[in-house]
């Protein structure tokens, strides 16, 4: 009996181990694997050294133990700033920033080898300097009109200067909500308010003159129409006239009475 029972642990606690010895490999085998998904790059780093060969989309095995795989998104990412800008003037006026950047997938190992994953603490401070740089060469109304595409490309240009070598490529520089200062905000209504009054009455103008041009060229017709018909109105055109009209009264068989000092006729109707 005390044979038989020996015989029994030992084959339990074998099974046992094997159980356990199969987790411990099926644990290592998925910690040695690492996915890479889409928009994303891998680089292996070991033992604090990165490899030359960077990896796309996929699965990338590697030693869990001695390695890792350090993934970075290279699809356009967004990054969001609220910030105070100053102007040409000494103002600050207040925007909220959207940077759209990427991230070049032949140079993640230099970016994370000169500047870390901390990429986008350097691109805000990039943009704060070269924001700095080109707004103070504006107006505050500037940031408020059609010259603020101007502005953020400047920004953006500026910023690429900077950057590109360390492998981030800016996209655009979008500025929203800008808050002007309440003082110059009101100034920029009323002078937008009085250039829509000054383009209205120019056009009230514009009409009034073409109406009175209208009336002046119908009043010189009817002079011209006039002088015409007064200028060909000869002796002889009358007589001329007053015989014909004459002899379509003689056609007419209704009775009339004809008043005529030879030169004209007057009808009176029975």
């Amino acid at each position: 009996m005390n044979k038989n029972l020996y015989f029994c642990n030992i084959k339990t606690i074998s099974m046992k181990t094997k159980v356990v010895l199969l987790s411990i490999m099926i644990t290592l085998i998925l910690s040695s694997c690492a996915i890479v998904k889409p928009g994303e790059v891998g680089i292996k780093q070991r033992l604090g050294k990165l490899s030359k060969r960077t990896y796309n989309e996929g699965t990338v095995g590697f030693n869990p133990f001695t390695t890792r795989v350090i993934k970075i998104s290279v699809r356009t990412n967004n990054l969001e700033l609220s910030i105070s800008l100053p102007t040409k003037e000494g103002m600050s006026v207040n925007s909220q920033i959207s940077i759209l950047y990427n991230l070049n997938k032949d140079s993640v190992r230099s970016l994370i080898t000169n500047t870390g994953l901390s990429y986008e603490s350097i691109i805000s401070s990039v943009f704060r300097s070269a924001s700095a740089d080109v707004c103070s060469q504006f107006y505050a109304k500037d940031l408020h009109s059609g010259k603020r595409g101007e502005i953020e490309k400047a920004i953006r240009d500026k910023m690429a200067e900077t950057l590109s070598g360390n492998g981030i490529s800016i996209q655009a520089v979008l500025m929203k909500s800008i808050q002007l200062p309440q003082g110059l905000a009101s100034s920029i209504e009323q002078k937008l308010q009085a250039e829509q009054d000054l383009m209205r009455m120019e056009f009230i103008l514009k009409q009034a003159k073409l109406e009175a041009d209208r009336k002046i060229i119908e009043a010189q017709g009817v002079s011209d129409a006039q002088k015409i018909i007064s200028e060909g109105l000869t002796d002889q055109i009358i007589k001329i006239r007053s015989i014909e009209a004459f002899n379509e009264l003689s056609k007419s068989p209704n009775s009339k009475v004809i008043i005529t000092d030879g030169k004209t006729p007057f009808l009176i109707n029975n």
